[in-house]
């Protein structure tokens, strides 16, 4: 039982378990504010819903509806969520350069580490002991 405590505390889990329950309600919100938004678009063009609307017989008013559905809901996430998080980093990195904190090694500065680490490695002579019964007897 300890375990499966341990498991359900680890700091992945929980924050996986908290952006699955935000997200839940986020979707919920976006989806009433895209239907608050269809409803004016529908004034506009006397119709709240595209369902019906055709091309060349060819019905394409559901792709309209979610498609309009789609970019509602990417216009409210960049506004709720994307630009004050760049806004945040962008905050946060001139805090740091003005408290003179060292920025986070970038992805390819990691790799370049990394990459001299196993050279280093690879160049140092490999020392193996022979076991006494291996050994050359005449050496």
């Amino acid at each position: 039982m300890k375990g499966f405590k341990d498991f359900l505390m680890q700091a992945n889990l929980v924050a996986l378990a908290v952006a699955v329950i935000i997200g839940g309600a986020l979707k919920e919100l976006v989806q009433e504010l895209a239907k608050v938004i269809m409803g004016f678009v529908g004034k506009v063009f006397h119709t709240p819903d595209f369902s019906k609307v055709t091309l060349l017989g060819v019905n394409i008013g559901t792709f309209i509806n979610l498609l309009l559905g789609f970019i509602l809901i990417a216009f409210v996430v960049y506004f709720a969520v994307v630009k004050p998080y760049t806004s945040w980093q962008d905050k946060e990195k001139a805090r740091r350069a003005a408290a003179g904190e060292p920025d986070d090694p970038t992805t390819e500065e990691l790799l370049t580490q990394i990459r001299d680490l196993l050279d280093k490695r690879q160049s140092a002579p490999a020392v193996a002991e022979v076991p006494a019964r291996y050994a050359d007897p005449a050496a």
